[in-house]
């Protein structure tokens, strides 16, 4: 199967580098994305769109202009909203040409998605979103549409293509792009078996986290915690699902079910003398300081720092520090989560972006990460203004989930609740208001793509981190605290191989 892959590697790479039509080669990289083999091709893929955006495009087709529009930002290289102008009327309507938006589905499902790639001070796509979004709703309830694209644009409809997890649209477009137009066998061939590849990967590697994890969860003894092993290792696959990635993806998994101790300790059981006691003691970060703590923490601080030690022993020299930079965000944050309380409106936002366990994932995410230099990891470990936007995004999709669910004895005030009290507002009134926040944060997030191209990798993997939360918070629900919601997730990409 791994023969067969590198001989068709090869041919693709091929492919991208002797294509000359600019509509062709975007159609094939895009067709590499969806299917989830960018990672085998990042240099070719970067190159080949450099030489796109210095060539001189035109096209009437509002798909390929879109097409152009969304591969060309999603990868960082800047291009202005105007190409779309000849899309609008010649008067003082600016509105979208009406016989392109009634006629053309693909047309507008792409315009759609690349819009979303919008930065603050776009008003042209927000309203390019706002006419597609009306228009497609339309299309799905009134016209005969392929299934394929209906499936496309239910998707779409729910989570824009560049918010989507890559792995995820994967599972999915894998077994509808034989049914696209001119669709490449050799592609969708390459796609399968690495897919496959992947998942077997994957699989070693969930098996191993949940044996140390159930040995963890059982020594320590914090029944009261959520027991979530495959949903932590979920998580942290959906952000760095890449064959080779294999140690970054089983540290952040391994940070990702140490914070769920610490945080249901902190948000539904410890008094406020004990979420005090542990916090001093997690500040010392020394083995004496068990003495501090009642004695049901003593084991969970023990483990905590005996995991940490043996993670730092396994790195490499150049990857220590950045392990004591993971240790020195856990411990912001259990000082953040003894801080939760009943702020104002205003101090719970400015709490929401420090005591989201995102920056700590953001850090955790460049251990064995060979292509971060000091620069990018200073950019991440400064808790830049994309990052703080992700964190937001994360924390304010958590908040609605909560409060659709129901909140636990002990939890803390949510941006919602402050929100509904200060302003004297209904519960969905004040989602909608987050709601608009978590649009504004993602336009934050999208401006970073453009503001250093050195930093793209660790900003594509920031974009990747937020992209994931949909996955556990998107429609109002928390899969992390209800985990059977995941179960098609989990058996899509752990379970069931694709059919070759």
């Amino acid at each position: 199967m791994r023969k067969r892959a590198d001989e068709l590697k090869e041919k693709v790479r091929t492919q991208l580098g002797t294509c000359e039509d600019i509509v062709g080669t975007m159609n094939l990289v895009d067709a590499i994305q969806h299917l989830g083999i960018e990672h085998l091709f990042k240099q070719e893929i970067d190159n080949t769109l450099r030489d796109i955006r210095t060539s001189e495009f035109t096209s009437s087709s509002l798909h390929e202009v879109a097409l152009w529009f969304r591969l060309l930002r999603e990868h960082g290289l800047w291009v202005s909203p105007d190409v779309f102008g000849k899309f609008k009327f010649d008067g003082d309507d600016a509105r979208l040409s009406s016989v392109i938006a009634d006629h053309d589905t693909r047309g507008l499902l792409s315009l759609y998605n690349a819009a979303h790639l919008l930065v603050h001070g776009e008003p042209e796509l927000e309203e390019a979103i706002s006419i597609a979004r009306h228009r497609l709703k339309s299309m799905t309830r009134d016209c005969d549409l392929n299934p394929v694209l209906a499936n496309q644009v239910n998707r779409a409809l729910n989570i824009a293509l560049p918010r989507t997890c890559k792995r995820l649209e994967t599972s999915l477009f894998i077994s509808e792009y034989e049914q696209e137009e001119g669709y490449s066998e050799i592609l969708l061939e390459l796609a399968k078996l690495d897919f496959n590849i992947v998942q077997n990967v994957h699989l070693m590697e969930l098996k191993s986290i949940s044996e140390w994890w159930r040995d963890l969860y059982t020594y320590v003894g914090l029944n009261y915690a959520r027991d979530r092993a495959v949903e932590g290792y979920l998580w942290s696959c959906l952000v760095f699902y890449e064959k080779d990635l294999s140690f970054t993806r089983t540290f952040v998994a391994k940070m990702i079910l140490l914070v769920t101790l610490m945080d249901d300790t902190f948000d539904s059981h410890a008094t406020i003398q004990e979420c005090r006691q542990l916090n001093s003691a997690i500040q010392r970060w020394d083995e004496s300081a068990v003495t501090l703590l009642p004695e049901y923490l003593k084991k969970f601080y023990r483990e905590l720092l005996r995991n940490f030690k043996v993670l730092q022993d396994q790195v490499t020299d150049n990857d220590k520090y950045r392990v004591t930079y993971t240790r020195k965000e856990f411990q912001k944050l259990s000082t953040y989560y003894l801080q939760e309380a009943e702020p104002s409106f205003g101090d719970q936002i400015t709490l929401t972006a420090m005591s989201s366990v995102i920056p700590l994932l953001c850090v955790s995410g460049t251990v064995g990460m060979g292509y971060v230099t000091m620069e990018t990891f200073e950019w991440v470990a400064s808790r830049t203004t994309a990052i703080v936007a992700s964190a937001k995004i994360g924390r304010f999709m958590n908040d609605i989930a909560a409060m659709k669910r129901g909140k636990n004895k002990g939890d803390v005030a949510s941006s919602v609740e402050c929100y509904m009290n200060e302003h004297k507002v209904t519960m969905e009134v004040a989602i909608d208001k987050i709601d608009s926040l978590v649009e504004d944060e993602w336009r934050t997030l999208n401006q970073a793509h453009f503001e250093d191209h050195k930093l793209f990798p660790v900003v594509e993997q920031v974009v990747n981190l937020t992209a994931s939360m949909a996955s556990f918070y998107d429609e109002r629900k928390d899969a992390y605290t209800f985990p059977t919601l995941l179960q098609d997730t989990i058996e899509s990409l752990f379970v069931n191989p694709v059919p070759i």
